[in-house]
């Protein structure tokens, strides 16, 4: 497994999101790097990791990774979240702390959690990055970038530099998009046995402000934030919001 190691201070592992690589945390990277040991993973089947068997479970790919890294705090974004959560229900004495970004424990709409996006939707979403891939992360990055002064280079920059690795592999998009699809980790969040930051995009339709207040609410210890002006990706909408808060929530777990 590939894992990016930069930076001095505290562990902390970064996992990314589904169909991108380590390398979308660059901004981020960019600001923690002077305050944390940075464990930047690219996960099985993505970035430079794409050779790997690719598990077909959750928490074969949460166990993967916590046989690579070290123990610390655990930062995951969207599918990277999931993976993070699992972890830290598996190995709490490993995961010291977490933070979930626009990740809730369940993607999908069920009956009696409303927070989540139709599974059509989701099932659309994985057909489009697996036939149009370039132009998926293309329209993503926009999402995130383009509002902000000087976003379009930064968009163009990022874009080449996450292309420039490679797409993943297709089990590991066919994959990733099962694991959100039909993931649900909501009863066992009140057992979280460390504490929780849950951070979301305001604009984020995929998952909302109100999905990520949900989840903060399951689980002890927790508190949730809403970054403004920012969408699924709100580490690159507004980098420093996002320092700020994983330093300060670094401060609440050693405090």
């Amino acid at each position: 497994m590939h894992i990016d190691v930069q930076g001095r201070g505290p562990a902390l592992i970064l996992l990314h999101g589904w169909g991108l690589h380590g390398g979308v945390f660059a901004p981020l990277c960019q600001q923690l790097g002077a305050h944390f040991t940075l464990y930047n993973v690219d996960l099985p089947g993505h970035g430079r990791s794409s050779h790997l068997p690719v598990p077909a479970s959750l928490d074969a790919w949460a166990t993967a990774v916590l046989e690579e890294v070290p123990a610390g705090l655990w930062l995951g974004w969207s599918l990277g979240g999931l993976i993070a959560q699992r972890a830290a229900q598996l190995a709490p004495a490993q995961v010291r702390g977490l933070v979930s970004i626009a990740s809730s424990p369940c993607f999908v709409r069920h009956a009696g959690w409303s927070h989540g996006i139709e599974p059509t939707v989701l099932a659309g979403f994985t057909g489009h990055l697996q036939q149009h891939y370039a132009q998926t992360v293309d329209r993503f990055l926009a999402l995130d970038l383009m509002t902000l002064p000087g976003g379009q280079q930064a968009a163009t920059d990022l874009r080449d530099a996450l292309l420039a690795v490679g797409r993943p592999s297709d089990a590991a998009l066919a994959t990733g998009g099962q694991l959100l699809l039909h993931s649900d980790l909501r009863q066992q969040l009140p057992d979280l046995r460390m504490p929780s930051l849950w951070l979301a995009g305001q604009r984020d339709r995929l998952v909302t402000p109100a999905a990520m207040a949900a989840a903060a609410s399951l689980a002890p210890q927790a508190r949730q934030l809403t970054v403004p002006g920012t969408g699924h990706a709100p580490f690159l909408g507004d980098t420093a919001a996002i320092a700020r808060a994983v330093l300060d929530f670094q401060r609440q777990c050693t405090g």
